[in-house]
């Protein structure tokens, strides 16, 4: 029986969280329907938990008020993707309830939990229900009818709580209809509940996490040289599954140029590494290239404080702007169009809200817009509206990278930030974008019977079809492209496709579109064979 929680017992509940949670990372991951490689909402979940474990671990509070203020600061800052972010926003709900409490009861907390969905609920422009917002609300009205009910036992309130969040997470299926044709639950309603299952064993003594995990990579392997640490900001573990026959000494020839201290470990199946680097984001894009990332740690080991002095750069001009995107041509192409800043992120590769943070002090301006071109990078990006504190900030909701191109690319230098910021927000939706990606894994969605390995091309985020060859995705492309009457086709063409055949794809548009002005550019990113805007 627990009649209280402080301080201590709330960082052990965080671990417990946060360990669980990368326990289930592949299994959450898996319930993602649409079968393109993806943020992953296991991957975005866990690695936001691990930033609030990370902070109790270096300072565990006495107070239970402290504690949750401490690990929902974290949150806020480690929020990736979607999932992450609302899950921050849950734990940061928790902390104002429990604010100056030494100790919390049955009561306290179902009260707390009560202020985070609604804190979630809030944030969230056009909440959605069978999602992780259902989850947590019927949970936390169940902990709030136990303890109205006399239930002084936290064990017992966390436990009926819990038996709430399953009956929801079972009628997602029914509330989502692309869930229901999947047959499987909500990825984020589902990781709510190992939090939360999680936290209840660590109560019970069920449960313990031990202070930080070892991966495979690491146990055979020395340990790097202190000074061959402190050289690098990042720590960079991951393992990939792979897919395809590169060879796998390449990989390692590539991550040892720009990081030290590599661990490498590879075999047919897997390989797994362990790398300090200052470019996560380039380490990661390399290992895409071999098969897809199924577990991914990134740990700064130099935390960016509370707006530190020689983060923040002066402002010396009005505007400012950062961008989101990976590819080492996408990058010079944002930073040619007046881009201060670049982050490196995108599909899967969520940048935390401390990413895009920390770009936004370092840009020189009054007025940072951020464009986060990816649909499940704007929360994060949102964030840092209000964590900014010597900054403005505005987050233009570009959601591919094609519609932050064109945005920044009819930037008025004349204009003022509201002008500035409806004229963004115009252009981008005027942008029609095809995504030409392929399939993780075999899936039947939508009526389509897809194949691992085929071309998948979603427009303007609806799938349009999957093929067999580039050929037959052009026709539906083009047939799909014609009512749109574009003007202006840009072709952007990724790290796996050669100039060759990009210069394909170019000139069978054209042909189709022979009034229509047609652009190919080398943009370098993984994942996306090709990124297509229609203007």
């Amino acid at each position: 029986m627990t009649k209280t929680i402080d301080g201590p017992a709330f960082a052990q509940m965080i671990f417990c969280a946060s360990a669980a949670l990368d326990s289930n990372r592949q299994q959450l991951n898996d319930l993602n329907v649409f079968p393109v490689p993806d943020g992953d909402t296991g991957t975005n979940m866990s690695l936001t938990m691990a930033s609030a474990a990370a902070a109790l671990r270096e300072n565990t509070p006495a107070a239970v008020g402290e504690a949750a203020g401490a690990a929902a600061a974290a949150l806020l800052r480690g929020a990736r993707g979607n999932s992450g972010v609302i899950t921050s926003l849950l734990f940061r709900g928790i902390s104002k309830s429990l604010r100056g409490k030494t100790e919390c009861s049955a009561a306290d907390w179902a009260a707390a939990m009560n202020k985070g969905v609604s804190s979630a609920y809030k944030a969230v422009m056009k909440p959605a229900e069978g999602t992780i917002l259902t989850v947590s609300r019927l949970a936390s009205e169940r902990a709030e009818q136990l303890t109205k009910g006399g239930i002084a036992d936290i064990e017992e309130v966390l436990t009926g709580a819990l038996e709430a969040a399953n009956e929801a997470l079972a009628d997602t299926v029914n509330q989502n209809p692309v869930l229901k044709k999947a047959g499987v639950v909500d990825a984020g309603g589902q990781g709510y509940v190992v939090i939360f299952n999680a936290m209840l064993l660590s109560l019970q003594g069920k449960f313990s996490a031990a202070p930080a995990s070892v991966p495979v990579a690491e146990a055979v392997a020395a340990e790097p040289r202190e000074e061959e640490q402190a050289a690098f900001t990042y720590l960079c573990e991951y393992t990939v599954h792979r897919e395809k026959t590169r060879d796998a000494e390449l990989l390692r020839s590539y991550l040892e140029s720009i990081g030290g201290g590599l661990v490498m470990d590879a075999d047919e199946k897997s390989i797994h590494v362990k790398l300090y680097t200052d470019a996560p984001g380039r380490a990661l894009t390399e290992g895409l290239r071999y098969g897809s990332l199924q577990t991914v740690k990134v740990e700064n080991l130099r935390p960016v404080q509370e707006n530190p002095e020689d983060e923040i750069a002066p402002a010396e001009k009005a505007v400012g702007f950062v961008a989101v995107c990976t590819g080492d041509g996408m990058k010079e192409l944002f930073t040619s169009l007046g881009a201060d800043r670049v982050v490196t992120g995108g599909q899967t590769m969520n940048p935390s809200t401390e990413d895009i943070l920390r770009e936004v002090n370092k840009t020189p301006a009054e007025t940072v817009f951020v464009f986060p071109n990816n649909k499940n990078i704007i929360m994060a990006a949102e964030q840092c509206v209000k964590l900014c504190k010597q900054k403005i900030v505005r987050v233009v909701p570009t959601k591919t990278v094609p519609q932050g191109v064109t945005a920044l690319a009819c930037m008025d230098p004349e204009a003022d930030a509201d002008s500035l910021d409806a004229s963004f927000r115009e252009s981008a939706e005027r942008v029609h974008t095809a995504l030409v990606t392929y399939a993780a894994r075999d899936s039947d969605f939508d009526g389509h019977s897809i194949h691992a390995g085929e071309y998948l091309t979603l427009l303007d985020g609806k799938m349009l079809g999957n093929y067999d060859s580039v050929e037959s995705m052009l026709g539906e492309l083009c047939a799909a492209f014609g009512p749109l009457t574009p003007e202006f086709l840009t072709v952007y063409y990724g790290q796996d496709v050669t100039d060759e055949a990009a210069q394909d794809v170019s000139g069978a548009l054209s042909a189709a579109f022979p009034d229509s002005d047609v652009s190919l550019v080398n943009g370098g990113q993984p994942v996306y064979y090709y990124m297509i805007s229609a203007e």
